[in-house]
C-alpha cells in the first residue's frame, strides 16, 4: 500500500520497510513513453471551464504566467495580490486574451499581514462558494531584515506562515470539491534549508539567504504534512508542490547589486523565462495523473531549467517529526485552525 506522504514514490513493505516505485516510470512505459523526457507543455493543460482558481502572487513572473494559462482554458481565476493596481493591469492583460471566457478577478492579498489574509480568504469566501486551486505562488526572496505586520521575519511570514493561514482559511471551501488541490511553490534552495526552531523568525542573527532557505523548505514540510492529513481525513482534495528551477522573473530584485548580476549571468544562458518556470506549477496543478505529495520541477541538468517532471526533495524535507513541529508553531504563530 501507499501512504499520502510516499504517495507513488514509495511503497510501505512488512516491517514498516520500503520500496522505491516510481510511478511516472512505471506509467510512462505502460504508455509506451518514457515521461522522464516528456516535454509537458501549456498545451497538455486540460480545460478548466468551471473551476475556481486562486493564485497568489498573479500580477507577474510565475504567479502571472499560472493564471494567464488556466484562464485561457476556462478557468474563473482570482487574482491574489499585494498591489491592487498591479493586479488590475494585470487581469487586464490577461483579459485581452479571447480564449479567456470569465474576465479574471482580483483581490488585495498582503501576506505579510495576517489581517489582510483574513480580509482576502474572507472576500474571496464570500464570492466563491468551491475552489477547485489554489496556487500559492507569491513570494520575496533574500530581503533586509525586516518584519511583518505580526512581527515575523519577513521572508517567513510571506513565504510559509501567509500561506499556512491563507489556506486554512480557504480549505472549507475545497473539502467538499473534487480533483480539488493545493500546490504550494517552493525552490530547489530548500535542499540547503534549515528549520532553526531554536531562531525560527531570526531575531539572535539576521542571515537573508538562510532565511530565504528555511522558508523554503518550510513550504515542502508543509505540503507533505498537510497532504498527510488531508489523506487521513479521506478528502478528495490533494496538496502538491513545485518548483520552477532558475527562473528569469523579478524575485531577484532584493538581491545586492553583485548577487543579482551573477544570477543574470547564471540565467540567461542556463534559466527557464517565466513561462516555462510556470510548468511545474501547471503540471502539478492540472495533470491528470499528478496525486498528492507529489513534488515537479524542471527535468533538465541540476534541475535548472526545462519542461516539468517528478523531482526528489531533499531528505530532511521528508522528516515527519519537523513537519508536525513546524506545523504545530505555525498554527500557534497564526492562530489559524485546520479542518484536517
Amino acid at each position: 500500500m501507499t501512504n499520502g506522504f510516499c504517495g507513488a514514490h514509495e511503497v510501505i513493505l512488512s516491517g514498516g520497510r520500503t520500496r522505491r516505485r516510481p510511478r511516472e516510470r512505471a506509467a510512462g512505459k505502460a504508455a509506451g513513453v518514457d515521461r522522464r523526457r516528456e516535454r509537458w507543455t501549456e498545451a497538455d493543460v486540460p480545460d478548466q471551464l468551471g473551476r475556481t482558481v486562486v493564485v497568489t502572487g498573479a500580477n507577474t513572473g510565475l504567479g502571472f504566467e499560472t493564471a494567464r494559462v488556466l484562464a485561457a482554458r476556462g478557468a474563473r481565476v482570482v487574482l491574489a495580490c499585494r498591489d491592487l493596481g498591479r493586479a488590475r493591469q494585470a487581469a487586464a492583460r490577461i483579459d485581452r486574451d479571447p480564449n479567456c471566457p470569465p474576465p479574471p478577478e482580483t483581490v488585495r492579498l498582503d501576506l505579510a499581514s495576517l489581517a489582510s489574509v483574513r480580509e482576502a480568504a474572507g472576500e474571496i469566501g464570500s464570492a466563491h462558494a468551491t475552489i477547485d486551486l489554489l496556487i500559492n505562488n507569491a513570494g520575496v526572496m533574500m530581503t533586509p531584515d525586516r518584519r511583518t505586520a505580526d512581527g515575523f521575519e519577513l521572508q517567513l511570514g510571506v513565504n510559509h506562515l501567509g500561506h499556512f493561514a491563507l489556506t486554512a482559511l480557504l480549505l472549507p471551501r475545497m473539502l467538499g470539491v473534487p480533483g480539488s488541490r493545493i500546490v504550494t511553490v517552493a525552490s530547489n534552495g530548500h535542499k540547503i534549508g534549515r528549520i532553526d526552531f531554536d531562531d525560527l523568525q531570526s531575531e539572535r542573527r539576521s542571515r537573508p539567504m538562510a532565511a530565504y532557505y528555511q522558508s523554503k523548505l518550510a513550504n515542502l514540510m508543509f505540503t507533505y504534512e498537510l497532504q498527510r492529513r488531508l489523506a487521513a481525513a479521506g478528502a478528495g482534495t490533494e496538496a502538491l508542490a513545485a518548483h520552477p528551477g532558475k527562473a528569469r522573473t523579478d524575485l531577484i530584485r532584493h538581491l545586492p547589486a553583485w548577487m543579482r548580476a551573477g544570477n543574470l549571468v547564471i540565467k540567461e544562458p542556463l534559466g527557464n523565462r517565466a513561462a516555462i518556470g510556470a510548468l511545474a506549477t501547471l503540471r502539478a496543478a492540472t495533470d491528470p495523473a499528478a496525486r498528492g505529495g507529489e513534488y515537479y520541477g524542471p527535468g533538465g541538468p541540476g534541475e535548472f531549467r526545462g519542461h516539468p517532471r517528478l523531482v526528489t526533495p531533499a531528505r530532511r524535507a521528508r522528516d515527519t517529526d519537523a513537519q508536525q513541529r513546524l506545523w504545530r508553531e505555525s498554527e500557534r504563530l497564526t492562530a489559524v485552525g485546520y479542518p484536517v
